[in-house]
Formats: structure tokens, sequence, C-alpha cells
């Protein structure tokens, strides 16, 4: 279970600039990191305004032996890049880490719109041919392994595995509120990847943060049961006992969260029947926190907008209200992917009215359609 990875996406930085880093803590933040035994770096072509690789590169390539540790890093696929540009791309990304090699490398941000476009005939995936770029980078001995981020259904999981075999491993986002999402389907998409015999990575362990701190009355029936554990630590435990888990990736700031977090790991153990049950309250109540109560969503099941169901838009962006940063949190982006898989519709572009009536006869429309407009504009 000691598979605590350093996700390299919120670093230390000086004055709220993310490219201005805090070197001299970012730097015992690597060194604390790697004395405890732990290896594996997780960085991407685009965190931090683009500078990420290169913080990992003089916090960790300059200053540790290239044998000590792993690196895991992303092609951009969002940036939407013409083919003759990939080359170019990745060569920078080596530059950037200053490295020959990089252990893990995924294409981010494999998800329905990427894959198979809007309109269902294909993304910018194939157009690019990516994962043949992909290929040839690791027969030439540039990348070790082969994998990628994921932020879409377990239906396409299934779908992308079955048709890249040379897929070995699949980054999801995963924690005890996103497991029985209905969007995010982490509980569905871990089971896929294992059924494909494939390596998991898990980002989004405490959910950007969000999970961190929780509402009064939920902290309790955790403190209850470990007056001791942090609340992140809870949602790390949650993902540290999973099975085929190479890394579980954690966004740590501070070298408090740091210290925090490898001790959580080092002390992980499976949690107990108590424990398991105080965290399912915890995560309801959680829910119940939100803007619209999730045993109200409940009220709407099998309701349907645009062939989406409500359950999952309500959800969602009752989720997103209240996340650290509501406008950053991946739900709105998984509602994206719903329209462009059930409906082939850009919803940022707008969709059609449609009233949505419950069976006692409430209008519910402009609910939905606030939740889905707030969701548009913060769809990234």
């Amino acid at each position: 279970m000691k598979n605590l990875g350093f996700g390299m996406m919120r670093l230390p930085v000086n004055g709220g600039d993310p490219t201005d880093f805090d070197y001299p803590q970012l730097n015992e933040m690597v060194d604390t990191f790697l004395k405890a035994g732990y290896t594996y770096f997780d960085t991407s072509y685009v965190y931090h305004n683009g500078k990420s690789e290169e913080a990992t590169r003089k916090a960790l390539v300059e200053r540790h032996p290239r044998g000590s540790f792993t690196v895991a890093t992303k092609f951009p696929t969002f940036n939407l890049v013409l083919e003759d540009q990939i080359e170019g791309v990745f060569k920078s990304q080596l530059d950037n880490l200053g490295v020959d090699y990089i252990d893990y490398y995924l294409i981010h941000n494999i998800q329905t719109v990427y894959y198979d476009g809007y309109d269902g005939t294909g993304g910018i995936v194939q157009e690019t041919h990516l994962f043949d770029h992909a290929k040839k980078w690791k027969e030439d001995g540039k990348i070790r392994h082969l994998g990628i981020s994921f932020h879409s259904s377990a239906k396409l999981l299934d779908r992308v595995l079955t048709e890249h075999p040379e897929i070995e491993f699949v980054q999801i986002s995963f924690n005890p509120i996103d497991y029985d999402s209905e969007l995010v389907q982490a509980g569905p998409c871990y089971d896929v990847i294992r059924k494909h015999g494939r390596k998991v990575v898990i980002m989004e362990a405490v959910k950007g943060g969000g999970l961190a701190k929780l509402p009064a009355e939920a902290e309790k029936v955790l403190k209850d049961v470990h007056p001791d554990w942090s609340m992140a630590s809870w949602a790390l435990r949650f993902s540290f006992e999973r099975e085929d888990v190479i890394a579980v990736l954690s966004g740590m700031s501070t070298i408090a969260q740091m210290k925090d977090n490898i001790q959580t790991s080092d002390e992980a153990k499976p949690l107990t029947g108590e424990e398991k049950k105080a965290l399912a309250e915890a995560m309801r109540l959680y829910r119940e926190s939100a803007p619209i109560r999730q045993s109200v969503i409940d009220t709407y099941r099998g309701l349907m907008y645009h062939g989406v169901p409500v359950t999952a838009i309500l959800q969602a962006y009752s989720i997103c209200q209240i996340q650290p940063d509501p406008g950053f949190s991946d739900d709105n982006n998984y509602v994206k992917n719903a329209f462009a898989e059930e409906a082939k519709a850009d919803f940022v572009k707008g969709l059609p009215a449609q009233r949505v009536v419950t069976a006692n006869g409430e209008d519910i429309t402009e609910t939905v359609e606030k939740a889905v407009k707030w969701l548009a504009e913060n769809t990234f």
C-alpha cells in the first residue's frame, strides 16, 4: 500500500503567481518524499501555466540521481495541435524535464469530445494519429510505459481499452465522493480497467482539496472514530487499499500536507467495517450540504434532459458548488461528455428547449436549465 504519488499541479508558489515557485519549500518537499521511500512524480505539459515540467526538472531531476525516481507527464490533447506539431511538443517535454526518457507517459484527458468528437465520427485523437506517435516513442525508448488519463464514462473507457491494447495503465479520478458519482463513475471505471488487466493511477484522491475539509456534522462523524486522522487522510485511505494501483496522487502544496500524506500512507491499512460505515455517512452528509441536496435529487430518478439523466446533471452542478474552486471541479467536464455521448451535441453552444416535469406535475425546467447554464459556462 506504499504507493503515494506526488502530483505536481498545486505546487507552492510565491504571491499567488502560478509560475513563481517557492523552490526552498518545493525542494524540501521533493527531498522529504524521496527520503520516505516514495518515487512517483506526476506532472503535465500544462500544469502551472506550462511551467510544472520545468519546476520538476529543477527540484527533482537536477538534484537527484535519475534512477531514484519515476516521472510521469502527459501530452496536451486539449491543446488541439496539428499532427505536424506533435513531435515538437513531445521533444519540448523531454527538454523541459531534462530527461532522455519518461517513465510513465499519458495521453492527457481522453474523453468523448476528443476521442469521438461531438458527432461521433472521430475527434482530435484519431485525426492526429496520436496513439501511433506514442507507440513509436515507446519503441524508440523515449517512454517506458504508455497510458491515458481519462475523464468520461465507463462505457467509453471499455471501448478505448478494447481498441488500444497498447495502453498499459489508466489514470482516473477516484475518491469517496466520485466513487458512486453518476457521471464521474469512479467505481465502474476502476472495474473496467481491472477487467482489461491494466494498471491504475488514481488522481483527485482528495478531490482537488474538496475532501480536506468537510461540513462540521460530517467531520464529527469521522472524528468520533479517529480523532487524530485528518479529513484528507480518510480520502487517501479509501484509495490506498485498492488493487493494481501504481500510484495514488495527491496535489500537495505545503510541506505540512506532504508530511501528513506520507504518515497516512505509511500507516494505511484496509478500512474496517466501522470506518467504511463512518466514511459513507460523512459523504452522505457532504452531499446533503450542497445547494441541491442529494435526497432531493434522488426524487428526480428517471427524468432525462436531452438523453442525460437529470439526477446526474444536478448532482454534478451541486457538488461543484461546494468545492474550493467550483469552476475548476472535474464534474462540469463530465457533463459536457455526457451530452456529446448521448445527444451528439456541444451543450456549450446551447441545446433546444425541453421541459422537465416530474411524475406529480412539478416543473423543474428552470432548475435544470440553471444548472446546465452554469456547467456550460464553467466547462474547460
